[in-house]
C-alpha cells in the first residue's frame, strides 16, 4: 500500500494494536544515520576496497595483518558511533511488545547498546574476536593492541573478528532461529535494508507465506517494495518514532 502517511500510519496503527509478535528486520541504512558508512551504493565502502582483500575468507588467511588493519579502523569508528532514535525506537518497542525481536545484518552492535535485548546478529558482531582454531571467544577493547593479527592467549593461533566473511556461510544455529522467527511473527518491519543480499532477502518472504504483515522504512523504494503491505519511505531516525508514538496510542 503506497499512499500518503497519514493514512498508512493509521492502518499501520490498527495492524499493531491487533498484533502481538513484531520482528525488526535492520541493515546499513539504519547505522548510516549514526555515522558509519555503508557497504553498496555511491557511498559504499565497497567502492573504495576491494572486499575480497579485506573482508573474504580467503583475504584473512592470505593476509591475515592487511584484514586486520582494516577491521581495527571500522572498530575505532564503531566505537565512536552512538545509537541514533531509529536504534532507540526499536529498544522502546520491545518495552511494549516484549515479544519483539531484531534480526539485523549489521555488525555494530548498536542496537544492543540502544537496549534491544532479543538480538539476532545474522553476520556477527564486529566489537568480539574469536580463534580460528580453539573455542575462545571474547569482547574487544576500544583498541586491538599492536601488532596485528592478534593472538590467542590459550592456544596461540590467530584470532579472527566474530564476523561472517565473503565466502563463509552463515552460522547454522542462528540462521534456523531468524526463520523460526520469522515464520512465526505478525508483523515485520524492514528497516533500511535494500535486501539485496541473500539469504537474508529471504526473510520477508517467509513472513508473507504465513500471514504476516510486512512494513517497509526505508528512505529509496528497493526491488522489494511491491511485496510490502506498507512502505513508509524516510529515515529510520524520522520514521520509528513515528511509529513508535502511535503504538503508545
Amino acid at each position: 500500500m503506497k499512499n500518503n502517511k497519514s493514512n498508512i500510519f493509521q492502518n499501520i496503527k490498527d495492524k499493531i494494536i491487533d498484533s502481538d509478535k513484531f520482528v525488526f528486520l535492520t541493515g546499513a541504512g539504519i547505522s548510516k544515520e549514526s555515522g558509519i558508512p555503508t557497504f553498496r551504493g555511491p557511498e559504499g565502502l565497497w567502492r573504495k576496497y576491494d572486499p575480497m582483500r579485506l573482508a573474504s575468507v580467503s583475504g584473512f588467511y592470505k593476509d591475515p595483518k592487511l584484514v586486520w588493519e582494516f577491521y581495527k579502523y571500522r572498530q575505532e569508528l564503531i566505537y565512536n558511533c552512538s545509537p541514533n532514535p531509529g536504534h532507540t525506537s526499536i529498544a522502546d518497542f520491545e518495552k511494549i511488545k516484549e515479544s519483539s525481536y531484531v534480526l539485523t545484518q549489521n555488525i555494530d552492535g548498536l542496537h544492543e547498546k540502544a537496549g534491544s535485548k532479543n538480538i539476532i546478529e545474522l553476520h556477527g558482531n564486529i566489537l568480539k574476536v574469536e580463534c580460528t582454531e580453539c573455542i575462545f571467544k571474547d569482547k574487544i577493547k576500544q583498541r586491538i593492541e599492536e601488532p596485528l593479527p592478534p593472538i590467542c592467549n590459550i592456544c596461540k593461533n590467530l584470532l579472527r573478528p566474530s564476523v561472517i566473511l565473503f565466502g563463509e556461510p552463515l552460522n547454522q544455529e542462528v540462521w534456523e532461529k531468524a526463520e523460526q522467527i520469522s515464520n512465526n511473527c505478525d508483523v515485520m518491519f524492514i528497516v533500511g535494508t535494500s535486501l539485496n543480499v541473500g539469504p537474508v532477502n529471504q526473510l520477508p518472504l517467509y513472513a508473507k507465506r504465513n500471514g504476516a504483515i510486512l512494513i517497509e522504512v526505508n528512505s529509496e523504494p528497493t526491488i522489494f517494495t511491491e511485496l510490502m503491505d506498507y512502505s513508509v519511505q524516510g529515515s529510520a531516525t524520522e520514521m520509528l518514532p513515528q511509529l513508535l508514538d502511535i503504538a503508545h496510542k
